[in-house]
């Protein structure tokens, strides 16, 4: 099926060459990751409170084929041909990556035909199902989320579609460690006043024992100048918490600020794609195009001109831009 995401092209009047793939965006895990988009804007098994990109549309299990597979590759051939320093093919972006049927072949095509690495970003709320597991197996990078133990703090900060109980995810990341040979690097998401005391991290250390992750990453809520920043932990605590996960535990939200590559160019649709994944303030946005301040200011008064893009400002922050969603319906 054809996602809505991309509907903001027939307005802009120009054609869109990429409607799965997106980057390459410099990530602080991943290095310079090539982004492949499987999934409709914002549908997703999680509706969780820090989300960047806001609220969940469709919240399901249902996995199917949403992005056609061969579109996909022909997209990701294309781009490479373009962009040939990549160090991660990385499936993310607009929903739950797990709910595409069809994940597993993609996977296997694409270390095939690119030799590339691929990393899987989920919230890691499908691992329970066999066919998931199998679809993962030659992924080299698994990175998914488990930030608590308790199935009340569970529901508060992941809102999770009816059904999914926290006991079957977690049974289901220790089985799939048991059958991955690939590396995981699991993400622990502290939300302020919710999981970031030392008794949250001291239960959740004995269930990692179990899972046990090449890398434990905390991560916290510092892209969003909404009501979400008041969910950000300080670096301090942060530090606190990785100490008492113990050695294989580092913080990876970047509290002092990432410098902008330079040297590259965008066009208006690659800011559009990248903000409808990734919304941000003018310096996030050329780290994560890898552009100079000129471009990037030039590229979003021309995008706030159509009324393709719009932004809000908060104290003590720089405007933060983002694609309103009736321009993705």
């Amino acid at each position: 099926m054809r996602s809505g995401l991309f509907s903001a092209n027939l307005r802009l009047g120009m054609q869109d060459k990429y409607q799965y793939i997106f980057g390459p965006v410099p990530s602080r895990r991943l290095g310079r990751s090539l982004g492949i988009d499987l999934i409709p804007y914002k549908t997703c098994s999680f509706n969780c409170v820090y989300c960047q990109i806001g609220e969940t549309t469709e919240q399901t299990i249902k996995r199917a084929e949403y992005a056609p597979t061969k579109e996909v590759l022909k997209e990701l051939e294309k781009k490479l041909e373009e962009h040939r320093t990549v160090d991660y093919l990385t499936f993310s972006g607009s929903g739950e990556p797990t709910l595409h049927s069809g994940i597993g072949a993609i996977i296997r095509k694409v270390k095939r035909l690119f030799m590339l690495p691929v990393a899987v970003i989920t919230n890691g709320s499908l691992l329970w199902m066999k066919e998931v597991q199998k679809d993962l197996a030659e992924a080299d990078v698994v990175l998914p989320t488990l930030s608590t133990i308790s199935p009340e703090k569970y529901q508060m900060i992941h809102r999770p579609r009816h059904g999914l109980e926290l006991e079957k995810i977690i049974e289901g990341m220790i089985g799939f460690r048991k059958k991955f040979n690939g590396q995981i690097w699991l993400e622990i998401f502290i939300v302020k006043g919710i999981n970031d005391s030392d008794d949250d991290m001291e239960k959740l250390k004995s269930v990692l024992e179990r899972i046990k992750p090449d890398r434990i990453q905390l991560n916290t809520s510092l892209r969003r100048p909404s009501q979400e920043s008041s969910l950000a932990v300080s670096e301090k605590e942060m530090i606190h918490l990785a100490r008492i996960l113990g050695g294989q535990a580092e913080v990876i939200a970047d509290f002092r600020g990432k410098r902008a590559e330079s040297g590259h160019s965008a066009t208006e649709q690659d800011l559009l794609n990248y903000l409808k994944r990734r919304p941000g303030t003018v310096n996030e946005i050329c780290i994560g195009l890898g552009i100079e301040q000129e471009l990037a200011q030039t590229l979003l008064r021309n995008l706030l001109d159509q009324n393709l893009v719009s932004f809000r400002k908060c104290e003590e922050r720089e405007e933060y831009y983002f694609v309103p969603s009736r321009i993705r319906d």
